[in-house]
């Protein structure tokens, strides 16, 4: 029986063996137990959590667009050099000159004496001279309105038209405020449904200019106010309540849409999937806002009187939105560059490849280098060190240049965000993994 003592003891180690996986199979499933009663136990907490998060996301998305309209109406209202930059292109807009000859010409010719022509005439002749003008009326009066044109046209196309417009709503500015809460006076004003501008500055430098150029009569003109209109819309009204809130929340509505983001942030349990998330919802409220913006120009201008001028219409609206759809492309180009780069940084497979091919491609870029004679020494030592904080060093630098940017453009986000991948390539170059042991 010697052959039976080691049949005996491998029996005994195998069992000895399937005793000691049955215990540690025992001990996984109770812990697993553990595990499945505290997640039956979490939920609740974790679904209030969540509900948060979602509501403060939502939250952040709808203020988005307020934000938007809340910065532009600011900075409209505040600043007084925006404003007139704002407005100064429409003086070199060819469909706005044109709406302004027409209408000054229109508000001169009604107001000129025609008959003052035989004041100066001998009572004797007088007589001739009115039959004379009775049958040339017609021809005299469109030669004067012809005349008038040209004169009026010529100022429009001068420097002086852009100095009177400049000048006419630098003065106007101190009114906006009136324009907002509907009270009347300065050269802005609503009146019911309208938005003018006093065209008087204008009419007194054409009747000067007819003056002095043979038209006499001109000087006998009276003072005409004339009201050159800028918004005709039966939605004035509420539009006017809606900018009123939005300049007094100012800033903080955008403020408040961060911060409402954030905290859906930091309350979601899965945060990555919570930041593209937020951001691609706040740049999706931003692009609603531009839509908002091309329908509701499309519906202002049919719903224009026939005799408005479609073309100045169009420029003047084009003009007054122009900041506020520049901020519609910024926050869409943000929320989208957001969004990508959380999703690049997380844990998924996809997002792993692409980081992968980043590195691999980077890396080998850095080998074909150092295979010429570029050695980076401590340099490269360093950045593999601190490679972690540099980079967010970088992003916190363009996070900071992008906020300090006066009205920055979709094309300057652009570029901030290729000047970062430009600065992490860079880090990703000059990183020599493994070199700081080996000194």
């Amino acid at each position: 029986m010697p052959s039976d003592e080691p049949h005996g003891g491998e029996s005994d180690s195998e069992a000895g063996e399937l005793a000691d996986l049955r215990a540690r199979l025992s001990a996984v499933e109770a812990h697993e137990a553990r595990l499945a009663e505290e997640l039956r136990a979490r939920p609740p907490r974790h679904r209030v959590r969540s509900a948060f998060a979602v509501l403060l996301v939502l939250l952040a998305c709808l203020l988005t667009p307020l934000g938007a309209v809340a910065v532009w109406a600011k900075s409209e209202v505040s600043d007084t050099d925006r404003y007139v930059a704002t407005m100064a292109p429409l003086a070199r807009n060819p469909a706005v000159r044109a709406a302004v000859t027409n209408r000054v010409t229109d508000e001169i010719v009604k107001q000129l004496p025609v008959d003052s022509l035989l004041d100066d005439v001998a009572p004797d002749d007088r007589p001739k001279l009115g039959a004379l003008l009775s049958g040339i009326g017609q021809a005299l009066g469109d030669g004067i309105a012809g005349f008038v044109h040209t004169q009026v046209g010529r100022i429009v196309d001068s420097d002086a038209f852009a100095t009177v417009w400049t000048d006419a709503n630098r003065e106007a500015h101190a009114a906006i405020d009136r324009m907002l809460t509907g009270q009347g006076g300065g050269a802005v004003e609503i009146k019911g449904n309208t938005v003018v501008l006093d065209l008087a500055p204008l009419i007194a430098r054409v009747k000067t200019a007819l003056v002095d150029n043979g038209l006499s009569i001109a000087s006998k003109i009276p003072e005409i106010h004339t009201s050159y209109t800028l918004v005709q819309s039966d939605a004035v009204p509420k539009v006017r309540t809606g900018l009123r809130v939005l300049d007094v929340a100012g800033f903080w509505v955008p403020v408040l849409a961060v911060a409402c983001a954030a905290g859906g942030v930091l309350l979601a349990v899965r945060r990555r999937r919570a930041v593209v998330a937020a951001a691609l919802g706040m740049a999706a409220g931003a692009l609603l806002l531009g839509i908002g913006l091309s329908v509701f120009r499309a519906v202002y201008l049919d719903a224009l009187p026939a005799g408005v001028d479609q073309a100045a219409a169009q420029a003047i609206y084009d003009t007054l939105v122009h900041y506020l759809r520049s901020a519609v492309r910024v926050v869409v180009a943000l929320g989208l560059l957001v969004a990508l780069g959380a999703w690049i940084s997380g844990s998924g497979r996809r997002a792993g490849t692409v980081r992968g091919m980043w590195r691999a491609g980077l890396g080998a870029a850095r080998r074909v280098a150092e295979r010429a004679g570029l050695r980076l020494g401590p340099v490269g030592r360093f950045v593999h060190r601190w490679k972690a904080w540099l980079g967010w060093a970088a992003v916190a630098g363009a996070a900071l240049a992008f906020v300090l940017w006066d009205r920055p453009t979709a094309l300057v986000t652009l570029c901030l965000a290729l000047g970062l991948v430009g600065v992490l390539a860079v880090l990703e170059l000059l990183d020599e993994p493994g070199r700081v042991e080996g000194g």
